[in-house]
């Protein structure tokens, strides 16, 4: 009989194929050191490159590497879930693929989770080979998203962490589909401390969080934590409307008493398209939660796997329903 797995490295992967043997030796050197029963869950989520192909190969030489294969690209946070879903570890610890966070924090994340946390997250001290843009942005993201909801989530931390058992667990039974992995971590509570680490700039490859991502990513994780934007809505339309009623005022004031005129239309048009623009982006803004209802709604699985490979017949049981 196998021993039991003491900790599960889940790493998903998307077109990685210039970093993922760079990155299985490193894993593996870590968790070697370690001389405990342990498993490096790979999930590939829809690569269009040789990523498939390579992890596949280290499976058949190394019976601690598991595999995941989706039938298409799911999404990072979906790929996270699948990984956690199908762990065995009593700890589990996310990490990309592209070597930006250390493999050699991990360490130092159990010795915090053998003190009694259930949580380990890695908290980014800098972040080298991101542009001034990219650290200035997620700077302000961090702090805007900690302001706009009552969930305490770290600042300038990643899905680079640790969880223990029971948080997976509880993980497991949050079904949403448009998925903030932290924010949702953060949510169920329990006991919380943070590694603190130097980001490395990519070992190769580009990254795979282009702005277009980084927006969809931000909007998934402010409306899945907060319903301020809805009121701040309401609030904008409720000013909106008074300052349009004392515009009126304003005009039939000028109109009867002073018996003035209002020339041209330039500064009607003007003030039309402003108020329409309000109106649009509010409209958009409820749109977003409702394209979220109806996400949820459809029930759909979150993943479809296309191939599984090193797990046992047994336990390829992934997410209930």
């Amino acid at each position: 009989m196998s021993e039991a797995v003491r900790y599960s490295i889940v790493v998903p992967v998307y077109n990685e194929e210039e970093v993922i043997l760079e990155s299985y030796k490193r894993l593996k050197t870590v968790m070697d050191s370690l001389k405990e029963p342990y498993e490096i869950v790979f999930i590939n989520d829809g690569s269009r490159d040789k990523t498939s192909f390579i992890v596949s190969e280290i499976c058949e030489t190394d019976k601690n590497i598991k595999f995941i294969d989706f039938s298409r690209n799911f999404g990072h946070q979906v790929a996270i879930t699948a990984g956690m879903d199908y762990t065995e570890g009593e700890a589990i610890v996310v990490i990309d693929a592209d070597l930006q966070d250390p493999p050699e924090v991990i360490p130092k994340m159990i010795e915090k989770w053998k003190e009694g946390y259930d949580v380990v997250y890695g908290k980014r001290l800098e972040r080298k080979g991101d542009t001034f843009f990219k650290k200035f942005t997620a700077a302000i993201f961090y702090r805007f998203l900690r302001s706009m909801t009552d969930v305490d989530i770290p600042v300038d931390t990643g899905d680079f962490r640790l969880i223990d058992r029971k948080v997976c667990d509880a993980l497991k039974q949050v079904n949403e589909r448009n998925r903030y992995i932290r924010g949702i971590i953060s949510w169920l509570g329990f006991k919380q401390t943070g590694v603190e680490f130097s980001r490395d700039k990519r070992f190769a490859g580009e990254t795979k969080y282009p702005l277009k991502k980084m927006l969809k990513f931000a909007f998934d994780a402010i409306t899945s934590f907060s319903y301020k934007p809805l009121k701040l809505a309401s609030y904008g339309g409720m000013m909106l409307s008074t300052l349009s009623f004392v515009y009126l005022v304003v005009v039939l004031a000028t109109r009867l008493i002073a018996q003035g005129t209002t020339p041209g239309w330039a500064s009607i048009l003007a003030v039309n398209l402003f108020f329409n623009g309000i109106m649009l982006i509010i409209l958009g803004i409820i749109g977003e939660y409702i394209g979220r209802i109806y996400d949820e709604a459809k029930g759909r699985p979150l993943y479809v796997i296309r191939e599984l490979k090193n797990f046992d017949r047994d336990k390829k049981s992934g997410r209930s329903r």
